[in-house]
């Protein structure tokens, strides 16, 4: 089974945030995300998915998040990108 590792983004006025995570099902993450239903730290913001890489097994995309959480430049790239504010 395909796995994925994403990296969200949301801003508001203060800044913005990132948020690393990995799942199965890329959309229906995004979506729970998006609904309260996701993490706490996600709850009651607006989030956009920036990046995501597929993986072909739990292990490897594990690894590869615990890799992009400590990566802040990355993070901070992307969002640069994507126009957050």
């Amino acid at each position: 089974m395909a796995c994925y590792v994403y990296v969200l983004g949301s801003g508001d006025r203060s800044g913005y945030r990132t948020y690393v995570g990995w799942t199965t099902d890329l959309e229906a993450r995004l979506k729970k995300h998006n609904s309260g239903q996701g993490a706490r730290s996600t709850r009651g913001r607006a989030w956009q998915l920036l990046y995501a890489e597929r993986f072909i097994n739990r292990g490897e995309a594990m690894s590869r998040e615990w890799y992009l959480k400590r990566e802040r430049e990355f993070r901070k790239r992307l969002g640069l990108q994507a126009n957050l504010p």
